[in-house]
């Protein structure tokens, strides 16, 4: 058969070639055509979620990796929605989805090839809209990765942008001819050549970087920010916020115009109730968290002093003391989460040392800040088994000890399931009241007990080599932390106390209360590898 194309079709047709061959990653995804660009205006459904639910703790779930609820082998939202009940039991008020949107990589999905359309791997946005809903009902608010720094390479905003320099959505992304030289980022020329220009990609040429200082480019994100908070959601963790703007090859991170361009997203976000945003800025994340611009940021590097902590190096107890007297209290605090860049799971870096592993959990949940459990993390789970760098830290949730499938699925697991799946698991730690899932459910349900800690002040910080103390105050509420990172029994020596006052045992329940003397002074005996919370009675 002789087929013949017109020249607009056939320079489309090279475009979507040339993207399936720079996106190596993924084929195209079925069904994609052209997206949805239209405008869509602001309507705020309400939240019936408390005040303050942004300061108990969430979870970040991989949802591909979560619970599979069709036998397909893959997780998806159906099976998020099922398993709502026991992030409610254990004590969590917030989830964050990695990205769930339609992409290009078919894994961890920040090629996004449609901003507004869920993956059909996952599901369907009437699937989406009945895990907010059911979410609400538990009082669990349920925020999202939207990545606006760039797209998939066969997004077809960009495959039309590549089929000619007068596409329509040619500015919409970055271009320069001839190619720019002296540019490196992570050791990588991020300009990379096409048939009709060189285009710009700080994380490789399959996910080109949008222009943002283009004002439809801004506008379109803006209309699909507004898409999902119109439909319930309660936010967004926002991807790579640093380098949404890039000035020259020295000055392609952390730009004015990557701030002001955020604000006005916090802005637009701060037009809907009770809603929730946190950036990832790994370089400065504390001047990201400022209230008008992100309001929150994941507290890079503050997790190696967390783990150091735990294992006992008093350098490491002094800089966590340290931390909150001059960081904002909205700082995102986690240990471990999707990336190898920020460290492997918990397990596997302290070696399956569980003392150790108590107690940098029980210090962050326990400081200021809004702490992200990543998935797996509060039964202990070890990395998947045979794998390494980012695969190892997406391995399937280990619900039981089944070494073929750990309960994720009915079929084949997308990826091999967690190396200490026998041992840890929800099944197995549920029934086991001494177990890992048992000590975080104690500590968050502090957390949700007592306002001071999840949103109180952060008073009187005191290092002293692996002893570590601080207080937290909310109004009438005072309450006081002591933790002993050591392998010996210590005296933390308490001050700044109310004369006279009474320490009531929070934590241990039953471990006695303690009297302040006439200087508000007392000494409490900590065991080795143990936290105590205490809260203040005068």
């Amino acid at each position: 058969m002789n087929l013949r194309l017109s020249p607009r079709i056939f320079r489309i047709a090279i475009a979507a070639a040339f993207a399936v061959f720079l996106a190596s990653c993924a084929l195209t995804p079925p069904g994609v055509s052209g997206p949805d660009i239209n405008h869509v205006k602001a309507r705020d459904p309400g939240s019936n979620l408390p005040e303050g639910w942004q300061h108990g703790a969430f979870m970040e779930i991989f949802v591909r990796a979560w619970r599979d609820s069709d036998g397909d082998g893959i997780g998806d939202l159906r099976g998020l929605t099922q398993s709502l009940d026991y992030l409610q039991d254990l004590g969590i008020r917030g989830v964050w989805l990695m990205p769930v949107t339609r992409n290009a990589d078919g894994d961890h999905g920040y090629a996004v090839s449609d901003f507004r359309a869920i993956d059909p791997a996952y599901g369907t946005l009437q699937d989406f809209d009945e895990l907010l809903r059911e979410a609400h009902k538990r009082g669990i608010g349920v925020i999202m990765d939207y990545v606006i720094n760039h797209s998939a390479a066969q997004n077809p905003l960009f495959v039309d942008a590549v089929s000619s320099p007068a596409s329509r959505f040619r500015d919409w992304f970055v271009w320069r001819d001839p190619a720019p030289t002296g540019w490196d980022i992570w050791g990588k020329n991020p300009w990379y050549p096409s048939p009709t220009g060189t285009f710009y990609a700080t994380f490789g040429p399959h996910m080109p970087d949008f222009n943002l200082e283009n004002a439809e480019a801004m506008d379109y994100h803006r209309d699909s920010l507004r898409f999902w908070l119109n439909r319930g959601l309660d936010g967004f963790r926002l991807d790579a916020i640093p380098h949404l703007v890039e000035a020259d090859a020295k000055n392609w991170n952390d730009q004015p115009g990557s701030y002001a361009l955020m604000g006005h997203i916090k802005a637009l976000m701060d037009g809907y109730q009770k809603r929730y945003s946190v950036c990832e800025a790994t370089a400065s994340p504390e001047r990201w968290a400022a209230p008008y611009i992100c309001g929150s940021a994941f507290a890079f590097k503050f997790e190696k002093s967390l783990i150091d902590a735990g294992r006992g190096k008093p350098e490491a107890v002094a800089d966590v003391a340290a931390y909150f007297r001059s960081a904002p209290p909205t700082m995102a605090t986690f240990i471990s989460n999707h990336d190898a860049f920020a460290g492997a799971r918990l397990w596997d870096q302290l070696q399956a040392n569980e003392a150790q592993y108590r107690m940098v959990a029980a210090t962050y949940l326990l400081l200021p800040g809004t702490p992200f459990i990543y998935y797996g993390e509060e039964i202990g789970m070890a990395g998947g088994a045979g794998l390494v760098s980012d695969a190892a830290l997406r391995s399937p949730m280990s619900w039981n000890a089944d070494p073929a499938t750990a309960g994720f699925t009915r079929g084949k697991p997308f990826r091999p399931v967690s190396a200490n799946v026998a041992t840890h698991n929800v099944a197995a730690e549920i029934a086991n009241p001494q177990s890992m899932h048992a000590f975080y459910k104690a500590m968050l349900a502090l957390r949700n007990r007592l306002p001071s800690i999840a949103r109180g002040s952060y008073e009187h910080a005191t290092a002293d080599g692996t002893t570590l103390t601080f207080q937290r105050r909310l109004g009438g509420e005072h309450t006081l932390v002591a933790l002993n990172f050591g392998t010996a029994a210590a005296t933390a020596r308490l001050s700044k106390l109310s004369a006279g006052s009474k320490l009531a045992s929070e934590f241990p329940v039953h471990a006695g209360d303690v009297l302040a003397d006439r200087n508000g002074e007392a000494t409490l005996r900590l065991p080795p590898q143990s936290v105590r919370v205490l809260r203040v009675l005068r």
